[in-house]
Order: structure tokens, then C-alpha cells, then sequence
């Protein structure tokens, strides 16, 4: 069976999200933004590398840091939902409801991006001081958090400073979400390190346990969506790095080739086969680099 016939309580640039009243069903779909605009394309299987990809970290860890995740298996999903089994399994998560922290939580490696714009005009991002000297695609000495506002749809998120983050959530648990989010960040560097993989920024999302106020991870975690993964082999300081994520498509659509000005308001066009498909290995490259499996099962 296709996908599902059953309209999601709520909707975002790709996951659709379902209210099963204790907990909530998560489904990623193939859709892809950019630039804050959802396109008309679809990329084939990339809904089941989010989740999968997701599920592998939370997996590493769960030692360290609980998660929303209860299961995979479609047969422990409410029961209208598992007549769909075909389309849910492998790109859907039964999660636990959580309390979510307004602000996204940024850390960032190597400057590029948006850090990079703000540092080449005054020497810092999300105004923290970096040394001078740093290019494009440098390693910066001491990974950085640089949180961010949650934008609605169809909005950019805000870079913010570590104070106004401080300032919306309080001190405490801003403190936390600034610890908690490095800790990750590091862990993952050294997993990703070990596959030849550069995790150059990452974004993590938490909730609080309801009952006990805990951080928990929470929505998609190091994944090409919210994440930029680079090859070690051909990472070079001072120019841009090839990337396992959605890059490659904002790239075309940036180009002469397309035929797209962002400024006009119109939507963007259809992606070319030849771009879907590159698209489409990039995300099946980065799960199969980083877990040695094959993300489409």
C-alpha cells in the first residue's frame, strides 16, 4: 500500500506527524526543502535514511542520553496504522510525547554556512570571538554551540546568541542543551571520524520528559537534513567541500541552469532526473559510509 490515507495533526517540511495520545507516530517522508520552500520533487528512499540513520544513533547513544524513541515495528504502531505497514516500515517511529525546547541546538566544527558570512564581517558566529585567519571549511580549534530560533513553516530560522537562548529557556537548562549538545557533537565526531566521515555542524533537537523534566532527544538526529557530513579525503581549507546532503540540490537551483531567481516569489522548478538521482545516492552514500549497512532494507 502507498502512502497513507490518513491526514497527519501536523505537517512539516518532510515528516508528517500522527497523535496516537501517549505517544506519536513520526513519518519521514521523500519530500525536500530548500531555501525554506518544500519542492516539488521528491528524492526516492530518503525518508527511510532519516529514520534509519536516526535510529542508529540513538541506539550509540542511549547510554548517555534517553531518547524518544519506543519502536521501529510497525506491528507495535495502533492498530490503524499497521494496515500500512508497506509504506510506514523503516521510515516511521512510534515516539514518546515530550515537551519540546524552542530553540534548535547548533554546533558547528569547521566554519562555513551561515557562521562563515558572519565571521567574515565582524569575526564571529552567533557572537562568539573566533581567531582570525580561519577560511572556508576551517576546523574551528573548539567545536562552538550556536543555537537558533524554531521557525514556522516556510520561515528561516534566527541565529541567536548563547544569552538570548539563555533568556527564552533559562539559564539551567540552557546550560544543559549547551553541555549536552557538545558532549553529542563529540561522541558523534569520533564515530564519524573512524568511518572517514567530517561531521561539520549538526542540529539536535530535544524535548523534556514530562514527568521528569529530563533532556531527551528528540525529532531526527544527525542525519543529512540536519546535518552537513563531509568526505575526510577530500576535505581542503579554502574552498568548498563536496557534501553527503541536500547541498547539491540548493547548488542547482543557485545556478544559471535552473532558471530560478529566490527574489521572484514563484515557486522553484522541477529537479532534473539527473539531480533527483545524485541527490538520492548522496543521502544513501552518507548512511552506508557512517554504518556500513544498506539503508533501504
Amino acid at each position: 500500500m502507498g502512502a497513507m490515507e490518513l491526514r497527519p495533526d501536523s505537517r512539516g517540511k518532510v515528516r508528517d506527524i500522527y497523535d496516537c495520545g501517549d505517544s506519536l507516530l513520526m513519518v519521514a517522508s521523500d519530500r525536500i526543502s530548500a531555501f525554506d520552500v518544500i519542492l516539488p520533487d521528491e528524492i526516492p528512499h530518503k525518508g527511510e535514511v532519516l529514520t534509519r540513520l536516526s535510529a542508529f544513533w540513538f541506539n550509540r547513544f542511549k547510554d548517555v542520553m534517553p531518547n524518544h524513541l519506543i519502536s521501529m515495528d510497525v506491528a507495535d504502531y495502533p492498530t490503524e496504522y499497521q494496515r500500512y505497514a508497506d509504506y510506514l516500515t523503516g521510515r516511521s517511529m512510534l515516539v514518546r510525547k515530550a515537551r519540546p525546547v524552542p530553540i534548535e541546538c547548533i554546533v558547528r566544527g569547521y566554519l562555513t554556512g551561515s557562521g562563515k558570512k558572519t565571521y567574515d564581517q565582524d569575526g564571529t558566529v552567533c557572537g562568539i570571538s573566533l581567531p582570525a585567519g580561519l577560511v572556508e571549511a576551517s576546523k574551528i580549534p573548539e567545536a562552538i554551540f550556536t543555537p537558533s530560533t524554531k521557525a514556522a513553516l516556510g520561515e528561516h530560522d534566527e541565529n541567536i546568541t548563547f544569552e538570548r537562548a539563555a533568556a527564552m529557556v533559562g539559564r539551567e537548562l540552557a546550560d544543559r542543551l549547551r553541555d549536552a549538545s557538545l558532549a553529542l557533537y563529540e561522541r558523534a565526531r569520533g564515530i564519524a571520524a573512524g568511518r572517514g566521515v567530517i561531521i561539520a555542524d549538526t542540529k539536535f533537537e530535544f524535548g523534556l520528559d514530562p514527568d521528569t523534566g529530563r533532556i531527551v532527544l528528540a525529532d531526527e538526529i544527525l542525519t543529512p537534513d540536519s546535518s552537513r557530513f563531509w568526505p575526510a579525503d577530500q576535505w581542503r581549507p579554502g574552498r568548498p567541500t563536496p557534501s553527503y546532503d541536500k547541498q547539491y540540490v540548493r547548488d542547482w537551483l543557485a545556478s544559471a541552469g535552473s532558471g530560478w531567481d529566490r527574489a521572484s516569489g514563484e515557486n522553484p522548478p522541477a529537479l532534473p532526473d539527473s539531480v533527483v538521482a545524485a541527490t538520492a545516492a548522496r543521502y544513501a552514500g552518507a548512511y552506508r559510509r557512517l554504518t556500513g549497512a544498506d539503508p533501504v532494507l
